[in-house]
């Protein structure tokens, strides 16, 4: 089967490019509000653009009628958020931390993790995550309906555990990635050795 866009209502064709391009990686975004309320969410939407000066990127709907979701708006709001990278044994907490709450009250106790302090920002950070980047906004630009976010990082927490000679060792992160409709994975080590 083929499919024009044109073909398919804008839904339709949001299910097939969000199951197509998987399994996507997941930033659990915790911010702040002004009123000084953290936040946490979780956003499939994810990814790297720049490695040798850090820059990560999320986006989110845009929508004029709804407004921005409260990660977007406080990072662009207080320019400042983290990215707790998420692992296996964090999945249900991540998972429930994607329902709606108003926005004074906190995810993070909500779902039962660990506020810790960042360095560099003045924005918690999941405890339990083996890995957090601190960010700084770097820019937003809006796509068609989304918006999207890009930090700068400023400081990368690493747990001890996740390393093998000080370098983290992907067979000790068991990340998690989001598939197409309600599934979830956890990454699975396949043994190969890269031709070049």
């Amino acid at each position: 089967m083929e499919t024009a866009v044109s073909d398919r209502t804008p839904r339709e064709i949001a299910r097939i490019i969000k199951t197509a391009v998987s399994p996507r990686p997941i930033a659990w975004i915790s911010t702040v509000d002004g009123d000084g309320v953290d936040n946490l969410a979780p956003f499939s939407s994810y990814n790297y653009v720049s490695s040798r000066e850090p820059v990560v990127l999320f986006n989110s709907p845009n929508d004029a009628n709804g407004g921005l979701k409260d990660t977007p708006r406080n990072a662009l709001d207080i320019g400042e958020f983290a990215v707790n990278v998420v692992t296996e044994p964090l999945l249900e907490r991540m998972d429930h931390s994607a329902e709606s709450l108003p926005p004074e009250e906190s995810e993070f106790d909500e779902v039962g993790v660990t506020r810790a302090d960042c360095c560099r920002i003045d924005v918690p950070r999941v405890a339990e995550a083996a890995v957090t980047m601190e960010c700084t906004l770097y820019d937003s630009m809006e796509v068609h309906d989304r918006l999207m976010v890009l930090g700068e990082v400023e400081y990368v927490h690493v747990d001890d555990d996740t390393l093998t000679d000080g370098q983290i060792d992907q067979r000790k992160l068991p990340t998690v990635g989001r598939l197409g409709g309600p599934y979830y994975t956890v990454s699975d080590i396949t043994e190969f050795e890269r031709q070049f």
